[in-house]
């Protein structure tokens, strides 16, 4: 019964499985993401400021490289040859504006948020992921929507 209401569910609404495949993309993502900044928080020893923003935004497009592919070819199943410049300018572009959303989000958290919360200790490192979190949530919604309505669009 469990089995035959998951397939009418699908088969009603495409989508479901396509997002599913999408926020499984964006949690591989969100790993490369975390792993890069906090490898270079701890190559640097610095977890705030200017130099967080950066991080973050470095580690966000490294992310960005890997999910234009799985997107690509597993999520929105697009297997266009043509205009695969223009496309890729399109995701690059709906990136950018996501990662400017997950940055500003993340460095909100990390630069002003977390000054403001002092009954709550917490290292500089933790509230760096805690940001990190906080941006790729905001991120999300904005991201699947430029993507399968722009740039995957069918």
């Amino acid at each position: 019964m469990c089995q035959k209401l998951i397939r009418d569910l699908v088969k009603r609404y495409p989508v479901i499985p396509q997002f599913i495949k999408f926020a499984l993309i964006g949690f591989m993502n969100f790993f490369i993401d975390i792993g890069v900044l906090n490898l270079e928080m701890f190559l640097s020893g610095k977890s705030s400021g200017l130099y967080y923003t950066f991080f973050k935004a470095f580690s966000f497009l490294c992310a960005v490289i890997f999910s234009y592919f799985f997107n690509k070819y597993w999520a929105f199943r697009d297997k266009t040859k043509t205009q695969q410049v223009r496309q890729f300018s399109q995701f690059l572009f709906v990136s950018i504006i996501g990662m400017v959303i997950n940055v500003t989000t993340a460095s909100t958290i990390v630069n002003y948020i977390a000054p403001q919360i002092t009954f709550i200790a917490l290292s500089g490192k933790i509230w760096g992921n805690l940001g990190a979190v906080g941006g790729s949530a905001v991120g999300l919604i904005w991201n699947f929507i430029g993507y399968k309505f722009w740039v995957f669009k069918k």
